[in-house]
């Protein structure tokens, strides 16, 4: 009877050994412990030309080592589509426009960590750009005869695409919708791209764009900046935040401000049309919050 129990022991023991040997091994080459999930990240979409695909392949290399695991970088189709994707835990960080940032921060508690620098600053500003050709040298001058412009915006969610110059116009009182305005016409071009190039070939008037994509844009030689003018520029606007979801812990967020600091590749920074990056937090984005609250975008 004991040497019985002796084999059965024996052979259980040896059955444990076999389930061992087949775990994944969960550590590098230093015997450091990795985390098996994937740490996904997702990204509105700047711009509609051009691809992201190179920059964004290294910047998943440069935080996967940072953070000791897998790292996927998405572009989503559309500013809401990463709100959406943050909202139901689809994604464990976020690159939103500001007003999209406010969206997602009252929806799910997103928590802004790290911003981009342009020219070593946190800021860019909502341009109202219109043709060389056309007479107007301000945004008075544009709206004195409003009725025979066409007007565009970019993405009805971008912050200076929309947002920003859409209060400008509806406190000069030339504008409370798509639908209602004193235009000759208005639309949603859908980027700032798009805009620059309407303009640019005169299928509208007049259209609002994000300062510091239009001047990526004209470097880039995707637009002529010769054939555009400025003629209405907001107050400063905090640039775009990269966001965390609000259960990320404080290890983790810690590495990720580390390694966006650290970034001086060009291929990525020309992707976001940076000089470098900077911490950032939510009390950056309260003036947005304040404007998204005027035009009933969130509520108290």
């Amino acid at each position: 009877m004991k040497k019985f129990l002796m084999l059965i022991t024996i052979f259980s023991l040896m059955l444990l050994s076999a389930c061992g040997g087949n775990e994944t091994d969960n550590t590098d080459g230093n015997g450091k412990e990795q985390s098996k999930e994937t740490f996904t990240i997702g990204v509105i979409p700047v711009q509609t030309e051009g691809s992201m695909e190179a920059a964004m392949e290294k910047l998943q290399s440069t935080l996967s080592e940072k953070l000791d695991r897998d790292v996927a970088v998405e572009v989503y189709p559309d500013y809401n589509g990463v709100v959406e994707a943050m909202n139901y835990d689809k994604i464990d960080m976020a690159y939103f426009g500001p007003l999209t940032y406010v969206v997602a921060h009252e929806k799910s508690g997103a928590k802004a960590i790290i911003t981009q620098l342009i020219d070593g600053e946190p800021f860019y500003y909502s341009y109202i750009i219109t043709h060389k050709d056309n007479p107007w040298n301000s945004l008075e001058d544009l709206l004195k005869n409003s009725s025979e412009s066409d007007f565009a915006f970019g993405d009805i969610n971008s912050t200076s695409g929309s947002l920003i110059p859409s209060i400008e116009l509806k406190d000069r009182e030339v504008y409370k919708s798509e639908d209602d305005h004193s235009f000759k016409s208005v639309r949603f071009t859908g980027s700032h791209d798009a805009t620059a190039l309407a303009v640019q070939n005169k299928q509208v008037d007049a259209g609002a764009i994000d300062s510091a994509i239009y001047n990526q844009l004209v470097d880039s030689g995707k637009v002529d900046g010769d054939q555009i003018k400025t003629i209405w520029k907001s107050e400063k606007l905090f640039q775009y935040p990269w966001a965390v979801h609000e259960n990320t812990d404080e290890e983790t967020i810690k590495a990720l401000k580390e390694a966006f600091l650290a970034i001086e590749d060009p291929e990525i920074l020309d992707a976001f049309g940076a000089s470098g990056f900077t911490e950032a937090s939510n009390e950056d984005y309260e003036s947005i919050r304040q404007a998204a609250l005027k035009e009933g975008l969130i509520k108290e």
